[in-house]
């Protein structure tokens, strides 16, 4: 066997370039680049091999270790898991800032691979700077912290264990059914230990993802569920974008006449303007789309993990109506007795329209869904009309944005009140043009995300004069703004849209709508006496290098977007949004409501809560 001495840190940075995939038949690399900041756990050995081979792996500078790993997850979202971006840290309060970055994307299924750096596996030198020291069990370091949130978790404390550990861990950032993060931890001394690695282990290596088709008694299940219904309704979840199932999707649903309706993962699969999209469903969508699901008799989930905002914590779809679940995860596909097919959304699609023949849902139930979806337009187009009221409502920014909006845009958002906004409001013009992160609803993921989807979007063919839109509220731009310099210095363009209700809004109106006072959410009950300062946020995005406007009508905003669109870098447009205007959703959600409380209002909230319940799925 031909071998080659080097380092761990060289080993593994030569292993990360060799990987390849192929991507609709052309040759990428897998993992196109690293996002870092460098530490005394990484910068000596890790980042030594990466200076070293910079021409072949490029390496992006974070400002903050959370914002590294949720520009990571946006750009896999964006590259529908096909590539894999690094995020790598030092190994203390660096690493443990990516947790919360693996947490976003082990709920959206997401591959990023972490690599921090760790502790000295002699333990020779300890304790050593940054180490958290456990008494009684001197194995544990920060590192463990990502255990609960990543699918693959290694700490390398031989040189051998890359041998089998990599493999392994792209593997798991590429399998379908078991996608997710990937930590790698090396201890300092491991990282620069030498070691007779094969020559074979560092060449270029071709990886495809894999489809796997459905049990055959599977299929058939599936097939007489859907013979035997009046009227299904498919719901399109994120999977339908992993398995690039988009137009499988809407060959099925005109084929077989099946209405579709989109979670906030799946948003995007259809155009807008399909005869067969009857809008966004659940707690973040509309009364016709959630009307559509509790009419149908049957309800097929595809690539959903049916989470509560989906399935309005499972009160949408009646007791008595099946489900047909689609998905490349048994774990989802089993979920409240559904009836799995376990297999690629793309292949179990095409192989139950094959045997369905010709079968199509009843005229009358295709005449239903026409009903619903020109009443999901009708609201929505009610929603997003100006009405000459100055500060607008989100859903009127949304239109503004929507009317300049060509397909080649990409829009993104995250937590508070704008998901449920844009989720009904925005028409997707093309597919998979939309992310809105809400499986770990992270603040924080708006900017930090859209400069990983500007990164994604400047690679893609399709994205020719198409613009990232990042819609972010004034309290998720404050947790995390630093990622506006570093979209500015890797020269990713995105504009932000940065709305203002002086608040964290939307948790104040749960607040309230349960019966709660509105306390410490908005800034002025947050505060103390004359303490009431209004951050500047044009002038703080200026100082970290994006162009910035402030606009004060809903002209100023059109000429705003019209000017973002020739500037190519980063542009912060600003402006005040309403504080309480919002797109009401049509489906219950269960929150934690006091049983017993001094407050008749938070009583009578309660009594609402359990009235919801009623009506909650426990099974089939």
């Amino acid at each position: 066997m031909t071998t080659v001495r080097t380092t761990v840190a060289e080993a593994l940075v030569r292993f990360l370039i060799a990987q390849k995939i192929d991507v609709d038949g052309v040759e990428e690399q897998l993992f196109p680049g690293v996002i870092a900041i460098f530490g005394h756990g990484n910068v000596t050995s890790l980042g030594h091999s990466l200076e070293q081979h910079r021409d072949e792996i490029p390496v992006w500078r974070g400002q903050n270790e959370q914002g590294m790993g949720l520009a990571a997850a946006a750009y896999a979202k964006a590259k529908q898991r096909r590539q894999v971006l690094v995020a790598t840290s030092s190994i203390g309060p660096g690493s443990t800032n990516m947790v919360t970055a693996a947490g976003v994307a082990m709920s959206n299924r997401l591959p990023v691979l972490f690599i921090s750096g760790d502790t000295f596996a002699s333990r020779l030198p300890d304790p050593v700077l940054q180490q958290v020291e456990h008494f009684g069990n001197p194995t544990i370091t920060v590192s463990d912290a990502f255990k609960p949130v990543v699918r693959y978790w290694d700490r390398i404390t031989h040189p051998a264990q890359i041998l089998t550990s990599l493999p392994q861990m792209v593997c798991t950032l590429l399998d379908p059914a078991d996608c997710g993060p990937a930590f790698i931890g090396l201890p300092q001394d491991i990282a620069a230990s030498a070691f007779d690695f094969p020559v074979s282990f560092l060449e270029r290596t071709v990886h495809r993802i894999p489809r796997y088709g459905a049990d055959a008694q599977q299929i058939a299940s599936a097939v007489e569920l859907i013979k035997g219904a009046k009227c299904p309704a498919i719901i399109a979840g994120g999977g339908v974008h992993y398995s690039r199932a988009e137009a499988q999707l809407s060959e099925f649903a005109h084929a077989h006449g099946i209405p579709v309706v989109e979670t906030v993962a799946g948003k995007s699969s259809l155009l807008a303007s399909d005869p067969m999209y009857v809008g966004a469903v659940g707690v973040t969508g509309a009364d016709p789309a959630n009307e559509l699901i509790r009419r149908a008799d049957l309800v097929i989930a595809i690539g959903s993990r049916l989470e509560d905002f989906t399935t309005g914590s499972w009160t949408l779809i009646p007791e008595k109506t099946p489900i047909l679940a689609i998905n490349a995860a048994r774990f989802d596909a089993i979920k409240h007795a559904a009836v799995a097919v376990v297999g690629d959304a793309q292949l179990c699609m095409q192989e139950i329209s094959f045997q369905l023949g010709g079968h199509a849902s009843e005229a009358a139930w295709l005449t239903v869904a026409s009903g619903l979806r020109q009443d999901f337009f009708d609201f929505v187009n009610s929603r997003v009309a100006p009405d000459g009221v100055w500060p607008p409502s989100y859903a009127q920014i949304v239109g503004a944005v929507q009317a300049q909006a060509t397909d080649e845009d990409y829009v993104l958002t995250a937590a508070g009140g704008l998901p449920g906004e844009l989720n009904i409001n925005w028409l997707s013009q093309s597919i998979r043009s939309f992310d809105c992160e809400y499986g770990f609803s992270c603040m924080g993921y708006e900017i930090s995300g859209g400069w990983g989807a500007a990164m994604a979007h400047a690679e893609s063919a399709n994205s020719a004069g198409g613009d990232v839109y990042a819609f972010v509220g004034d309290g998720s731009y404050l947790m995390l703004n630093s990622d506006i310099y570093s979209s500015v210095l890797s020269g990713k363009k995105m504009t932000l849209l940065v709305c203002d209700n002086a608040g964290y809004a939307v948790i104040e109106r749960l607040q309230r709508g349960q019966g709660g006072n509105s306390y410490n959410n908005m800034l002025r009950d947050s505060t103390g006496p004359g303490n009431l300062v209004r951050v500047d946020f044009a002038a703080n995005a200026r100082s970290l290098g994006a162009v910035t406007i402030s606009v004060g009508s809903m002209e100023e905003l059109a000429t705003a977007l019209a000017v973002a669109r020739q500037e190519t870098t980063t542009v912060a447009i600003v402006l005040d949004v309403r504080e309480s205007d919002w797109t009401e959703g049509g489906a219950f959600w269960q929150v934690g409501v006091p049983e017993v409380s001094d407050l008749e209002s938070v009583n009578q909230a309660r009594a609402r809560m359990d009235q919801g319940l009623t009506g909650q799925r426990r099974g089939r």
